[in-house]
């Protein structure tokens, strides 16, 4: 059994999506979501679908090992599902190629510090993009760098707002996040 944990920031629906898509998996199995704020609602999603879930601070991500330590004890894998904060190094090396994340926009376009969400979805209006979408790569040391997995595109209307545009990527997150998870997961051998 392969065994992934969930890094969030926010709601938490891309993670509820994903603890949905393999709760009756018996290859791959979520087994915590940790999550940066101790009032993200991703932390009651993640109650509510009985997955174990965790708070932690800056100085257990950052300046301890508690965070790395359970990321050893329960994952072979980590997914960051609107996960926020830049990875600290000890987690790249330790989880080297097995961690993914999701991406607003088709990268590198939109990338980088401070892209994220609406800042996404606002910049690609502004700018009269003709199409955006979702990037699903690995993280490496520098925000939105890692190696691309997937990507899909959706048109963007010359009147759509960004909450037009984020309801369109949301549809692409739901859609093709789990299943490419799954698929990177099963591919590897290791």
């Amino acid at each position: 059994m392969k065994r992934i944990v969930i890094l969030a920031s926010g709601s938490g629906t891309n993670a509820e999506n994903i603890i949905k898509y393999f709760q009756k998996s018996n290859v791959i199995a979520i087994t915590q979501v940790l999550s940066n704020k101790k009032d993200a609602k991703v932390l009651e999603r993640a109650k509510r679908l009985n997955v174990s879930n965790f708070s932690f601070d800056r100085d257990d991500f950052f300046r301890s090992e508690k965070v790395l330590d359970i990321l050893k004890k329960e994952a072979d894998y980590i997914v960051l599902a609107g996960f926020l904060w830049k990875i600290p190094e000890n987690i790249i090396e330790t989880f080297s190629d097995k961690i993914i994340n999701i991406h607003p926009a088709l990268l590198p376009k939109y990338g980088g510090k401070g892209m994220y969400g609406e800042n996404v979805h606002k910049a690609v209006v502004l700018n009269k993009e003709q199409e955006t979408g979702i990037t699903i790569h690995l993280v490496n040391e520098n925000y939105d760098e890692g190696a691309i997995i997937f990507q899909a595109k959706v048109a963007v209307a010359k009147d759509d707002t960004s909450d037009d545009v984020a309801k369109k990527i949301h549809e692409l997150e739901y859609e093709h996040f789990p299943r490419v998870i799954e698929e990177v997961i099963l591919k590897d051998k290791v």
